[in-house]
């Protein structure tokens, strides 16, 4: 390490009680949802171990491992409440400690925050009759027999823990069970555990006084836990720092993790959890006002995606350590690359939060640019050189060319990328119109500098045809031409109507008395919907769908919500626009239901079809038959990262491939996945 490095606020150790920590960088509970069977198998492994071995500090797993049965997981949680779990997380702590990394665990009860129907199908508890609106269980109010027998649990969880070698744990106390007891909204226990603060703090005090006796002073024990619940009737900032001042004069924890808000509805979590467009590292100044009332370490992450933020936390003595876990989602290597002094090579985290909405979508987390994140078995991080160097043609400059033309350059071989617009990105720069989504260009832009970096060659404002690509006399032709917008899904009347695309781009203005028929559910939607709104049309969204914007997902939804209600939008599901034409007024939209026995109209000055892509293949059919596989992909050697050897024509002289949106419409991460996934076998 030289001189400079090691002045880096970062790079500077931290003694936590008698755990020393290599550096201030940690990656904060959360729940990728990789688990088998609740458990943090291979795969949980070596996602903890790929970051561990580029030289984080300290790797929390779980979010949260669940200590009771009555706590049932609403995804893939790890299940604490089994003995099983003690060998397979030894195994991932002594995977992390030999690359020098501390590991802890996160562990609670969900109490209120769960459903019923799960799992054992045994009554959600709480200290409330109160329903959580985003999981919609209504609880039993808490006996003192289910209070003691969830201390034990809890105890018996930490026992465990402590028998996996882990370094230490952390209870989670915002919107789960302890913080359930803390909050006067949701706790209408009479005295020992509600009631007064001292009250409703003694649940958590139990559970901490529970855990000593079972795992010892050294072990160390941290509390992540709401100082702000940021709503009436919650736990106000005040409560909150008397909440701290408990824990951290019990002389039993030894750190706070600060939270500030509530997550027991959408909009909530997204406050906590901050999505792209939302201001970043907005809980900071008060995760660090903290200090001033306890005498404990502190530390927070909430939006923290760029090591410069991370770097002032540490700097100016605002946390002791620093969280940027989203970020190690979309690179692993980042205390590598600080230490190497590579930081400009950091693959950015955009904050489209595509991992946070797919998990609680129900599916497991990946990084919306990073497919290797989760796949770490099947798909690694590291890129290797090809054995033979070839001669590698991209049409296309969106993500899915890009990445294939970064992987292909990586690997060794000869690039160059044919673009017909002036600039890379493809439907990226389209959705980057809308600043709450400007982000999602540093997909392109961190492609485009490791491109440059490997002398990928480009050639802008060149609309590729057959002749021109033969003329490339390339080895391998990857087709990465995307899609455009497809709006002809009425049965009468597509002539009449524009795609969302139309609006964000600018080339259709907003009419004044507009209906938006989406029959995708995805973003440019509601993109287009914020600019027709904001110009002041009266505006109505259409779905057949039963709910609005299933491809959007929960948290990003949040921000276009907050955005669209203001202006007075109205939203309609479970209707069909079917047909249009016009009239004396304007545009009749005829209007139906899958549901049948249904036909209105609708008298409109303009009609949006958002309905997806279809894919722009010409090049692709045309350049088919020279090719030496047809076109044809081996989806075996694909997905197990073999060479593609497939040789229908032996004529052909060269390969031929298409990814992404030319293949079929579908989202960032698969044109991504596509890219990297077959440029690696090349």
């Amino acid at each position: 390490m030289n001189s400079t490095a090691s002045k880096d606020p970062l790079l500077q150790p931290f003694q936590l009680k008698h755990l020393r920590l290599k550096n201030r960088l940690m990656i904060t509970s959360h729940e990728p949802a990789y688990p088998e069977d609740g458990m943090p198998k291979a795969k949980y492994r070596a996602y903890h171990v790929e970051r561990a071995k580029a030289g984080i500090a300290l790797t929390m797993t779980a979010g949260s491992a669940a200590v009771s049965r009555d706590s049932p997981p609403v995804f893939n949680n790890i299940l604490a409440y089994k003995d099983e779990v003690v060998p397979w997380m030894r195994e991932l702590t002594d995977a992390c400690h030999e690359h020098g990394a501390a590991v802890m665990i996160q562990i609670t009860h969900l109490g209120r925050r769960t459903s019923w129907s799960k799992a054992d199908w045994l009554p959600v508890v709480s200290p409330s009759h109160e329903r959580e609106a985003s999981h919609r269980a209504f609880p039993k109010k808490m006996e003192d027999w289910d209070i003691d027998r969830i201390i034990r649990d809890y105890a018996d969880a930490a026992e465990r823990m402590h028998a996996a070698g882990v370094d230490g744990l952390e209870l989670e106390a915002y919107g789960h069970l302890i913080d359930q007891f803390w909050s006067p909204s949701t706790n209408t226990l009479d005295a020992p555990f509600g009631g007064a603060l001292e009250n409703r703090v003694r649940f958590a005090m139990e559970v901490v006084r529970a855990i000593r006796k079972r795992v010892g002073p050294d072990f160390i024990v941290g509390v992540r836990g709401v100082a702000d619940e940021v709503r009436p009737g919650g736990i106000s900032a005040e409560e909150g720092i008397g909440i701290a001042r408990y824990l951290a004069n019990s002389g039993m924890v030894d750190f706070l993790n600060i939270i500030r808000g509530h997550i027991d509805t959408d909009a909530g979590l997204t406050d906590v959890i901050p999505v792209q467009g939302m201001a970043s590292a907005p809980h900071l100044d008060f995760a660090a006002s903290l200090r001033d009332h306890v005498n404990v370490p502190i530390f927070h992450a909430a939006k923290i995606q760029d090591v410069n933020t991370a770097r002032h936390a540490i700097a100016s003595g605002k946390l002791d350590m620093v969280g940027m876990t989203r970020a190690h989602m979309a690179d692993p290597h980042i205390m590598r690359k600080i230490i190497e002094g590579r930081e400009d090579t950091i693959r950015p985290c955009v904050g489209g939060n595509f991992c946070l909405d797919r998990i609680y979508a129900g599916g497991e987390a990946y990084c919306i640019h990073n497919p290797s994140t989760g796949r770490e078995l099947t798909l690694p991080h590291a890129i290797e050189p090809a054995s033979t160097k070839r001669k590698v043609l991209v049409v296309g400059a969106g993500p899915a060319g890009l990445e294939a033309a970064r992987v292909s350059a990586e690997r060794g071989h000869a690039v160059t990328v044919l673009e017909a617009a002036p600039k890379p990105g493809g439907q990226i720069r389209l959705t980057a119109v809308s600043p709450r989504r400007r982000e999602m260009l540093s997909i392109i832009d961190w492609r485009m500098a490791r491109c440059e970096e490997r002398g990928v060659q480009f050639r802008f404002n060149t609309l590729a045809d057959e002749a021109m690509v033969l003329a490339e006399k390339a080895d391998v032709v990857i087709i990465a031409t995307g899609g455009m917008a497809h709006t002809e899904v009425l049965q009468s009347g597509n002539e009449l109507v524009a795609s969302s695309w139309d609006i964000l781009s600018g080339e259709v203005a907003p009419g004044k008395n507009v209906l938006l028929f989406d029959d995708a559910g995805d973003h440019p939607a509601l993109q287009a919907a914020e600019i027709i709104a904001k110009s002041g049309a009266r505006l109505e969204i259409m779905t057949p769908d039963r709910s609005f914007a299933p491809e959007v997902m929960a948290m990003n939804l949040v921000p276009y919500m907050r955005s669209l209600q203001k202006l007075d939008v109205t939203f309609t599901v479970t209707f069909r626009l079917l047909s249009l034409e016009r009239c004396a007024q304007g545009l009749k939209a005829i209007v139906g239901s899958d549901y049948g026995g249904v036909r209105k109209e609708r008298i409109v000055d303009q009609v949006i079809v958002n309905h997806g892509t279809l894919p722009l293949d010409d090049l692709y059919f045309a350049l088919k038959p020279h090719s030496s596989n047809l076109g044809a992909a081996d989806y075996a050697a694909l997905t197990a990262l073999q060479p593609q050897t497939l040789r229908p024509n032996p004529a052909g002289t060269f390969q031929l491939f298409r990814i992404g949106d030319a293949v079929a419409a579908r989202n960032t991460h698969a044109a991504v996945l596509d890219g990297l996934r077959l440029a690696r076998v090349l």
